[in-house]
């Protein structure tokens, strides 16, 4: 494995942090979501020397809730949001301390951990409609295959390390296929559109919104990302440096707190979080609506099914010499949320 320190300031490099150098905190907003009670400025004076960097993976629609419903309006603390174009560089940045909190699928933590790198995961994005898949394998729609078997000798694209990596990977084993038997094209997610698009490759794992949009397209569903091939849920991961000073874990609380509020808010109020998503994407209204029930969830604790389905992801990447090292999932575990914690519950403005 190459070395921690330089292969994460080269990924950071990579993906150039893009909102480092933006700062949100949606100054002249009005908070439409209920402010959170005893954690304004003057409750906590202590906090007001921090500035919280948040890891986007796009897509989310979080930096633009935020903007919209104010939630950081009342904050003791600064916030940034920085952008990634996928899971792995974020989980990255979280362990090298760029960042202090950021939402990925399912792989990343897995891929991370098999390299050393400094974070937990801190909580649990479990979605609101667990029969609606937020990825999907696809063909276009000339494609002659019919089934996970046809994939036998063909090629992938698939986002190395994310959450579509795992998809691909287990619905490979599930036809009785391992990635020796096809090719998988690592490809970051605009790479991979331009890919399938072109017809490069034969086949594309990949979440929503790309995923919606080809199928709007006529592209078609080969595997759907559901149980029990995939987890319909994400997973937010934190700086163990941060984690691990006492005050600043209890600040990082309180913006997980905020961030959970902001999406409590947002599928009660759908026109605005597609807006929102339209806007962050930069994709047509439309694609954003098409898209929007994949991204309705609820933020949790890390639970221990969640703990064991992602011991059974880690091993099977092992098993299919995706990693390298053997990963323990408890070990990268570490609430922020107290136990029962349940963002749908949340009071918020109609």
């Amino acid at each position: 494995m190459p070395n921690t320190a330089s292969r994460t300031s080269a990924v950071v490099g990579a993906v150039g942090l893009l909102a480092l150098a933006s700062t949100l905190v949606a100054c002249e907003s009005k908070s439409e979501a209920a402010p959170l009670s005893g954690s304004s400025a003057a409750a906590h004076p202590e906090w007001s020397k921090y500035t919280f960097t948040i890891g986007d993976n796009g897509g989310d629609g979080s930096q633009e809730l935020a903007k919209i419903t104010g939630v950081f309006d009342n904050a003791p603390y600064k916030v940034k949001f920085a952008r990634f174009t996928y899971g792995p560089p974020l989980v990255q940045a979280a362990a090298s301390g760029d960042i202090d909190l950021g939402a990925v699928g399912d792989v990343p933590p897995i891929t991370g951990a098999a390299k050393e790198y400094g974070f937990k995961v801190v909580a649990v994005n479990r979605s609101l409609t667990p029969t609606q898949s937020n990825e999907n394998i696809i063909v276009p729609k000339s494609s002659k295959l019919k089934t996970l078997k046809d994939l036998k000798g063909k090629k992938i694209a698939v986002p190395q390390g994310s959450s579509a990596h795992g998809l691909a990977l287990n619905a490979l084993k599930s036809a009785g296929l391992s990635p020796k038997d096809v090719h998988l094209v690592f490809l970051d997610p605009a790479a991979g559109a331009t890919a399938f698009n072109t017809g490069k490759v034969d086949a594309w794992s990949i979440w929503n919104p790309q995923s919606a949009i080809a199928v709007k397209n006529g592209a078609r569903i080969l595997a759907k990302g559901l149980p029990p091939i995939d987890q319909t849920s994400s997973y937010y991961v934190a700086s163990a440096t941060s984690l691990n000073d006492k005050t600043k874990r209890a600040a990082l609380t309180d913006v997980l707190k905020r961030l959970a509020h902001e999406f409590a808010w947002a599928i009660r109020h759908e026109d605005k979080y597609a807006q929102a998503l339209s806007t962050e994407e930069g994709i047509p209204l439309a694609d954003a609506k098409a898209s929007l029930k994949a991204f309705e969830t609820r933020v949790t604790p890390v639970q221990k099914a969640d703990i064991e389905a992602e011991q059974r992801l880690a091993d099977a990447f092992l098993e299919a010499a995706q990693i390298t090292k053997k990963v323990d999932v408890p070990s990268i575990t570490d609430n922020l949320l107290p136990a029962g914690y349940d963002s749908s519950k949340l009071k918020v403005t109609s």
